[in-house]
């Protein structure tokens, strides 16, 4: 790890342990960019360094919102699930500490564990696809899961269910759903940094720059992408669970926010810079504060405050802003340049 890299991580934990206590106010939003920047880093790991585009990682961020809800209610109401939701909200969503804390720590697990499961069962069919048709195909799926889960009148149907109540003041509650969440994504980061730097990171690039011949080369090509499919899916199901809990309410459009979160992950990849360790993160922080900005201030403009962003993310930073810093300036990022290469290239 060089100082540059140093430097930055020592940055990125001061502001994430002292954001709450600089910005009281903004505690919840600064979460939800933690939220943001696990989702695109998670999705990096298939779309950027495989080569694969998914449109529906927003599965597993609903599966594991509804799964998480189910644990947690089972935990603290003898009745059962079905009794809870039936009532439509008439039963109090009363725990004790022990029950809720135990059911949140339980419920997260299930979910991360119930996305993985998921995404080893659909990448036996998705993975027929590739290029657009698997974008489409995933986002396919994504809308058919939402459709599906309204359907299901054990959780509560088109009505959707309550969450447990958080057993404190409003204010410990911010800060304990934003350590999680700054929690989660420092190891989702650092998970996706060490296997970038093994034989998984290498396989997967190999799959993206050439799948055909990575296969010829006897890479199970398969068996990577269903990992890599399989880690975002875990991250996706345990922060569904927590962001659940912070709204306090799950229904269709809360748990398969596809038009929003389920964009925003991939649009916020390409700007940083897909195929990169640090450009999710980066793409995620501007994203989101670009995006929290144009909601304030440009109410009614806001979609094309990002719509504009986007073309000039197209039209000057194909390669993501880390791309072109990469290009610009390859000996900040320890890339060594033939010289007489670039001379021959300048004059040619």
């Amino acid at each position: 790890m060089n100082n540059g890299s140093k430097i930055t991580y020592l940055a990125l934990a001061l502001f994430g342990i002292a954001g709450p206590l600089l910005f009281p106010a903004y505690t919840m939003s600064i979460a939800f960019l933690w939220v943001m920047v696990l989702m695109t880093s998670t999705w990096d790991i298939l779309g950027g360094q495989t080569g694969y585009n998914s449109l529906g990682n927003i599965t597993f961020f609903g599966i594991g919102m509804y799964v998480s809800a189910v644990v947690q209610v089972a935990f603290f109401y003898e009745g059962g699930v079905a009794e809870y939701t039936s009532a439509a909200g008439s039963i109090p969503p009363n725990a004790t500490p022990e029950e809720y804390f135990w059911g949140l720590f339980i419920g997260i697990i299930a979910a991360g564990l119930a996305g993985l499961a998921l995404a080893l069962v659909f990448s036996t069919f998705m993975f027929g696809l590739r290029g657009p048709y698997f974008a489409i195909g995933s986002l396919g799926l994504a809308i058919a899961v939402a459709e599906f889960t309204i359907t299901v009148d054990y959780v509560g149907g088109p009505s959707g269910m309550s969450m447990p109540m958080f057993p404190g003041d409003i204010e410990f509650r911010s800060t304990f759903f934003y350590m999680i969440c700054f929690a989660l994504t420092i190891i989702a980061h650092f998970l996706v940094r060490w296997l970038y730097s093994t034989q998984f990171g290498l396989a997967i690039n190999a799959i993206r720059d050439d799948e055909d011949k990575a296969e010829a080369m006897g890479i199970p090509t398969l068996v990577y992408k269903r990992v890599g499919w399989c880690i975002a899916a875990f991250f996706m199901g345990c922060i569904g669970a927590v962001v659940g809990n912070m709204v306090g309410f799950i229904d269709k459009e809360v748990a398969y926010p596809i038009p929003t979160f389920g964009i925003f992950m991939v649009a916020a990849a390409l700007l940083g810079g897909k195929g990169t360790l640090w450009g999710p993160v980066l793409g995620a922080i501007i994203f989101t504060v670009i995006k929290d900005t144009a909601w304030t201030y440009l109410l009614g403009f806001q979609w094309i405050a990002l719509g504009l962003l986007l073309i000039l993310n197209i039209v000057f930073f194909q390669q993501g802003i880390m791309g072109w810093l990469q290009d610009k300036y390859p000996e900040k990022f320890g890339i060594v340049v033939d010289g007489s290469q670039v001379s021959k290239d300048r004059t040619s």
